[in-house]
C-alpha cells in the first residue's frame, strides 16, 4: 500500500503549528481582489496538508485539529457558494491536499473473514480521523462537480497512479468513506474518458483477487454499484470484452462465501447485461445452475431471487434454450426440506410472465415438475409449502388438462414399477435365507443368526417405508386416481392460498447481541455523498 508526504509532494519546510494556526484564522474577503483571494486559498490548500494524530493519542493537539476542522469547512463553503474559484493554480493544490490526507495504509481487519462475516451483526470498524477525513472527502466532491472544474486541466494530476490509490481505500471498513468514495469515482469515471479503461481493469483485478486468493475485500458492493451505473450506459452491441467481464468476473462472484454481502449489487448487474443483450441469458443462467449452492441453504434463496429477476427480462427464444436444466434444478429446490427454499422456488407460480413461458412450453416443463410436487405435497414437514404445492398443482392443472392426466398416468406407473422391483428384492431375499437354512454345510452360531436376521429386518423396514410413502401405487383404476387427485388439489388450494402470506418477508432473525452506541449514531448521522451534491445544486 503506498503512502504519501509532504516532503513527496514539494513541501520541503513545515509550517509551526503556531503559525499554522494563525495563517488558517484568515478569513475570505469579499473585498480581496481575485489574485489575493486565489493566494489565500492556496494557503488554506496547504496549511491542510499537515496531520494529526487521532488513534494513538486522540486528545493531543486537540485546539490544532479543531482549527484544520474549521478551514477544511470554511474551504467547502467557499467552493460551494462562489464561482471562478477553480484556476489553473488551484488543481494541483487540490489534489496534493487529498491525497495527503486520505491516502494512507489501511489498518488490518478487525471484523471476521468470508462466511463468518455477518453485516446485520458485526459492527463496521469507524475511521478515527473522519472528522477530517469526510470535510476533506466533501471538498475534492465540490472540487470535481464545480462548474469550474476542467478536466483537460485536472488530467495532468488525476492519472493513473492517483486511480489506484483511490481504488485501494475502498477495503476501508468505515462504510462513510466508501460512499464518498463512490460517487468520487464515478465522477472521474464520467469525466475522464482516458481512464475509463484503466479503471475498469483495476477493478477487474480487484474482483479477481477477491474470488481466487483473499474472498475478503470491504467496498466489493460499491464497486458492483459503480459497475452497474457503468454497464447501463454501455453501447451496444456489447464489445467483447464487457461480454468477457460479465462471464469471467461476474458469475464467479458467486461462488464467494461472502455473497450475501453485495449480492444485490451483483444481481442488478446482471440484469442490466441482460437487457442489453438477451443471447447472453444462456450463458449465465448455465453459470448460475454451476454454481449452485450444495448446502448454503440462505445462498440457495439469494440465487432464486436473482433467477427471478433474470426470468423477468428474458426473452421467450431464450427461455426455451435453457428450460430443461433450469425446471431440473427448480424441482430439487421444491423437495428441499429447509422450507425457505421450497417457498422461494414455489413462489415463482405467483408471477404472471413466468407462468405464461411455462405455459407455452409446458409439455416440457410440466413431466420434469410434477414428481416432486407430487411427492412432496405428501411428505414434506412444512404445512406452507403444502398450499403452494397445491396451488401450483392446480394452476398446471387449469393449464392443460391433457397433459396433466398423462403426467399422473405416468407418474403412477413409474411408481407401480418401483414398487414391483422392491417387492421381487424382498422375494429373493426371502429365497436366500430359506436357503441358507436348508444348507447343512453352513452353521451359524446364535449372534451371527441375530446379526442377519436385524440386518434383514432393517432392509424390509426401509422397503415397507418406501414403499408407504408412495400413495399412487394402489390397484384402483387410473380414471379414478386422477379424478381423487383433481379433487384433493383443488380444495388443498384454495385453503393453502387463504392462508399464506403472499407478501412474508424471507429474512433471516437477528440475534441480540449488544450494539455499540457510538457507532450505531454516527452511522445514523452519516449523509450521503449524493445529498451533498444535492444541497450544492439547491445553493447555486
Amino acid at each position: 500500500m503506498r503512502s504519501y508526504s509532504l516532503l513527496q509532494f514539494g513541501f520541503n519546510n513545515l509550517l509551526t503549528k503556531s503559525s499554522w494556526l494563525t495563517c488558517v484564522l484568515w478569513l475570505w474577503s469579499s473585498d480581496a481582489p481575485p489574485m489575493e483571494r486565489e493566494e489565500l486559498f492556496v494557503q488554506k490548500l496547504r496549511q491542510c496538508c499537515v496531520l494529526f494524530d487521532f488513534v494513538s493519542d486522540p486528545l493531543s493537539d486537540l485546539k490544532y485539529k479543531e482549527v484544520k476542522r474549521a478551514g477544511l469547512n470554511e474551504m467547502v463553503e467557499y467552493i460551494t457558494h462562489n464561482s471562478d474559484v477553480v484556476t489553473e493554480s488551484i488543481y494541483p493544490e487540490a489534489v496534493i491536499m487529498f491525497s495527503v490526507n486520505l491516502f494512507r495504509t489501511l489498518p488490518p481487519s478487525s471484523n471476521p473473514t468470508g462466511a463468518e462475516f455477518d453485516p446485520e451483526e458485526d459492527e463496521p470498524t469507524l475511521e478515527a480521523a473522519w472528522p477530517h477525513l469526510q470535510l476533506v472527502y466533501e471538498f475534492f466532491l465540490r472540487f470535481l462537480e464545480s462548474p469550474d472544474f476542467q478536466p483537460n486541466i485536472a488530467k495532468k494530476y488525476i492519472d493513473q497512479k492517483f486511480v489506484m490509490s483511490l481504488l485501494e481505500l475502498f477495503d476501508s471498513e468505515d462504510p462513510r468513506e466508501r460512499d464518498f468514495l463512490k460517487t468520487i469515482l464515478h465522477r472521474i469515471y464520467g469525466k475522464f474518458l482516458g481512464l475509463r479503461a484503466y479503471i475498469r481493469r483495476q477493478i477487474n483485478n480487484i474482483f479477481y483477487r477477491f474470488i481466487y486468493e483473499t474472498e475478503h475485500h470491504n467496498g466489493i458492493a460499491e464497486l458492483l454499484e459503480i459497475l452497474g451505473s457503468i454497464i447501463n450506459g454501455f453501447a451496444l452491441p456489447l464489445k467483447e470484452e464487457h461480454k468477457m467481464f460479465l462471464i469471467r468476473v461476474l458469475l464467479p462472484l458467486h461462488k464467494v462465501k461472502s455473497l450475501s454481502v453485495y449480492h444485490p449489487q451483483l444481481a442488478y448487474c446482471v440484469v442490466q447485461f441482460l437487457e442489453k443483450d438477451s443471447s447472453l441469458t444462456e450463458p449465465v443462467i448455465m453459470g448460475l445452475l454451476k454454481f449452485w449452492p450444495k448446502t448454503h441453504s440462505p445462498k440457495e434463496v439469494m440465487f432464486l431471487n436473482e433467477l427471478e429477476e433474470i426470468l423477468d427480462v428474458i426473452e421467450p427464444s431464450e427461455f426455451v434454450k435453457v428450460q430443461e436444466p433450469l425446471f431440473r434444478q427448480l424441482a430439487k429446490c421444491v423437495s428441499s426440506p429447509h422450507f425457505q427454499v421450497a417457498e422461494r422456488a414455489l413462489y415463482y407460480w405467483n408471477n404472471e410472465y413466468i407462468m405464461s413461458l411455462i405455459s407455452d412450453n409446458a409439455a416440457k416443463i410440466l413431466p420434469i415438475m410434477f414428481p416432486a410436487l407430487y411427492k412432496n405435497s405428501k411428505s414434506h414437514w412444512n404445512k406452507t409449502i403444502h398450499g403452494l404445492i397445491y396451488n401450483a398443482l392446480k394452476l398446471f392443472m387449469e393449464m392443460n388438462q391433457k397433459l396433466f392426466d398423462d403426467c399422473t398416468q405416468q407418474y403412477k406407473a413409474e411408481k407401480q414399477k418401483e414398487k414391483y422391483k422392491l417387492k421381487e428384492r424382498e422375494e429373493i431375499w426371502h429365497k436366500i435365507e430359506e436357503l441358507a437354512r436348508q444348507n447343512p454345510q453352513v452353521c451359524f452360531s446364535p449372534d451371527r443368526r441375530r446379526k442377519c436376521m436385524s440386518t434383514l429386518l432393517q432392509y424390509m423396514i426401509y422397503s415397507d417405508s418406501t414403499v408407504a410413502v408412495f400413495s399412487m401405487e394402489t390397484e384402483t383404476p387410473t380414471a379414478e386416481d386422477i379424478q381423487l387427485l383433481k379433487k384433493t388439489v383443488a380444495s388443498e388450494a384454495s385453503q393453502g392460498m387463504k392462508d399464506l402470506k403472499k407478501d412474508k418477508a424471507l429474512m433471516r432473525r437477528k440475534s441480540e447481541l449488544p450494539q455499540d452506541v457510538y457507532t450505531i449514531k454516527a452511522l445514523e448521522a452519516h449523509k450521503r455523498a449524493e445529498e451533498y451534491l444535492t444541497a450544492n445544486q439547491e445553493a447555486l
